[in-house]
């Protein structure tokens, strides 16, 4: 069969021959048909067999044939829904995607944690199609409001037996309330387990199970060798065989974070390159070992069992187990990085007497009989037995034939664990490190490599020899965190000191306040008893002083209050005198055109209106604006400034004056 015959888009299939691929592998000439008749699918299939392709290549085309949807925030809504355990595997199945579907009108974006979350929100925001995501970071988004997963078509999980194991069970439960409940779902994992098939379970609807391998099997093009080794000889033959076989491309697998960094550096003093890759790096640390690793930069891979899941190198020649897993299908994950997509690869166990018992665990859950090959000179030495493996806090059993006992393993752990803390104390003063000054002396620091760094007190100083290239920084770290904690002691006791002077300032003027009949002593004694009685005294003038001032307050309001209503009587009182005086200047003004009215004024209503016009616009108690006739003039001109003379007076003039009338307001 060939891809031409799974009736896929012209434009996936061009993209699909550009990469050198005619015919699908088993897992994709099974689940694509299937996912195309609309089908929800449970697939099995060990990692290196194209399971990803299997449900890329089929996704692609239904969205292709389909319409977009919107988002409530009004762009692409997302139809496609891939979630993955690890941020490496997510990343690795966002650029299939991308691959595959260059010739199509369909946008993609990947979210996972350990980056910013502002430029994927602006993508989510712009609108995708398909989105590639772990669950941490998806939920994350999700409770800011974020993300829009209403629009769903297709749910995929890929790799659904790690994210159990790294306890991802509950986030998938709570995003498979967020998608619709009409939904294409696929399932895919590379081992089945009871919980696997629970969680399909409740996830598919009358799936189609799709197992192209036997369950718990390797890859049989994949070679698998163990090496029986000293428990204190594994990094040297490590070495050596990396330098023997002239290995350029190596993936070496440890339990332990600790354990992935010391393998690390082991290899790089001794010419390896080599980088560490564990949960504790970066997320740009982690990128760029990858890229490193890809590019033959980097001849060795250090990783630990979930760092390493998503891991996809063509043609990975070679996985060593530096350190066997106490989960057995671990080491199934393990080699499966290498012997992917129908090439050959090898995998190397070390295994030493403390690890005999899960090597014998890992061959019943495959089904198979490893070959074991001795490296002469790194064997295992005479009368060395089976130790207790310590996990964190806690100590595991991992060798052959029944464990000691109880208070064999709590003493194996304590000692791990103080190994461990020896270890790492060691590796700090082989990095140099520190300060040699402290106290009111000088001291020194040893350590195992060259280099110096002056040390500095506040009263003397000392010399650290052991310092290496990073001593200086880590000499001025160490002093930044005593400068500090001095800082902190300092402000603690100046705080202190202020409470103290507040409390007596409080008690002295408590005391100076009370009346002399009551005067109560608040004199410190050495008893208990005492203690507590000037306590409470203490209190107590605090209560009165703060209800004497709230009375100084409260008669401090009364007095502002008072004061406030004084001035707005004061204010109407003015208002109203005022109103007053208007009034008795308008009736003036109006006995004087009633007079004019009298004389025969031929515009009397004119000369009443606009008088008390002009009186209420200028403000003046008397009458300056003539109506043209002599009458009237000789009355304007009897007006003063104080006083109307009445016009009917038959004193007044009975001709016009000469002179010409006064000027209007």
């Amino acid at each position: 069969m060939n891809f031409d015959e799974l009736k896929l888009a012209p434009a996936i299939l061009k993209a699909v021959h550009e990469h050198g691929y005619d015919s699908p592998t088993p897992i994709q000439a099974q689940a694509i048909p299937a996912v195309l008749e609309g089908h929800d699918l449970l697939g099995g299939a060990q990692t290196g067999t194209g399971k990803t392709a299997a449900f890329t290549l089929p996704m692609l085309h239904k969205l292709s044939m389909s319409r977009s949807a919107t988002n409530k925030f009004g762009g692409t809504g997302i139809r496609a829904l891939v979630l993955t355990p690890t941020r490496e595997l997510a990343a690795q199945v966002e650029e299939s995607v991308r691959t595959y579907g260059k010739y199509l009108q369909l946008e993609s974006t990947v979210i996972f944690g350990g980056v910013g979350m502002n430029p994927q929100i602006s993508k989510l925001k712009k609108g995708v199609d398909i989105l590639v995501a772990t669950p941490g970071r998806l939920l994350d988004l999700q409770q800011q409001g974020m993300l829009d997963l209403a629009q769903v078509q297709m749910l995929i999980l890929d790799e659904a037996d790690r994210m159990l194991d790294m306890g991802f069970i509950h986030d998938v439960k709570k995003i498979l309330a967020l998608v619709p409940k009409e939904k294409q779902s696929l399932l895919f994992s590379a081992t089945f387990s009871d919980e696997i098939r629970d969680l399909a379970a409740t996830l598919l609807k009358n799936p189609q199970s799709i197992q192209v391998t036997p369950r718990n099997t390797t890859v049989q093009r994949i070679t698998q060798v163990i090496h029986p080794v000293g428990r204190g000889k594994k990094k040297a033959l490590l070495a050596h065989i990396i330098n023997e076989n002239k290995w350029s491309q190596v993936l070496v697998f440890t339990r332990t974070k600790f354990g992935a960094n010391s393998v690390a550096e082991f290899l790089t003093k001794n010419g390896i390159e080599a980088l560490a890759l564990h949960g504790n790096k970066s997320q740009s640390a982690r990128t760029q070992a990858l890229a490193g690793f890809k590019t033959g930069a980097i001849r060795a891979l250090v990783a630990t069992d979930i760092a390493a899941r998503g891991i996809d190198i063509d043609e990975l020649p070679h996985v060593v187990n530096y350190e066997i897993p106490n989960v057995s299908e671990d080491y199934v994950h393990r080699i499966g990085r290498t012997g992917r997509a129908g090439s050959s690869g090898e995998a190397v166990s070390f295994v030493c007497l403390d690890e005999e018992g899960f090597m014998q665990e890992i061959e019943r859950f495959t089904k198979q009989t490893i070959p074991v090959q001795v490296v002469e000179g790194f064997g295992p030495e005479e009368g060395e037995r089976a130790e207790p493996i310590a996990m964190g806090r806690q100590t595991i059993w991992g060798g052959a034939g029944r464990p000691p006992s109880r208070d064999v393993m709590q003493a194996a752990a304590k000692a791990a664990r103080t190994e461990m803390l020896q270890r790492i104390r060691e590796n700090k003063a082989g990095q140099g490190g520190g300060n040699g000054g402290g106290g009111n002396g000088g001291g020194q620091r040893r350590g195992g490599s060259q280099g110096g760094g002056q040390g500095r007190s506040a009263n003397g100083g000392g010399q650290a020899p052991g310092q290496g290239p990073r001593g200086p920084v880590r000499a001025r770290r160490k002093a930044g965190v005593r400068k500090v904690r001095h800082a902190r002691r300092t402000t603690h006791l100046t705080s202190t000191s202020r409470m103290t002077s507040a409390n007596r300032a409080i008690t002295a003027t408590a005391t100076a306040r009370r009346k002399p009949t009551k005067s109560r002593t608040c004199a410190p004694k050495r008893s208990r008893a005492a203690q507590a009685s000037r306590i409470r005294c203490a209190r107590a003038s605090t209560t009165w002083v703060a209800a004497a001032d709230a009375a100084a307050v409260r008669a401090a309001a009364a007095m502002v209050a008072a004061t406030v209503r004084a001035a707005v009587a004061a204010r109407v009182a003015a208002a109203t005198a005022v109103a007053a005086a208007t009034a008795r200047a308008a009736a003036v003004v109006r006995s004087a055109a009633e007079g004019l009215g009298q004389l025969g004024c031929p515009s009397h209503d004119r000369h009443e209106k606009g008088h008390l016009g002009a009186l209420f616009r200028c403000g003046r108690p008397w009458v300056q604006t003539p109506c043209g006739t002599a009458l009237c003039n000789i009355a304007a001109a009897n007006v003063t400034q104080s006083t109307i003379v009445s016009p009917w007076n038959t004193s007044h003039p009975t001709t016009p004056p000469s002179s010409s009338p006064p000027a209007t307001c």
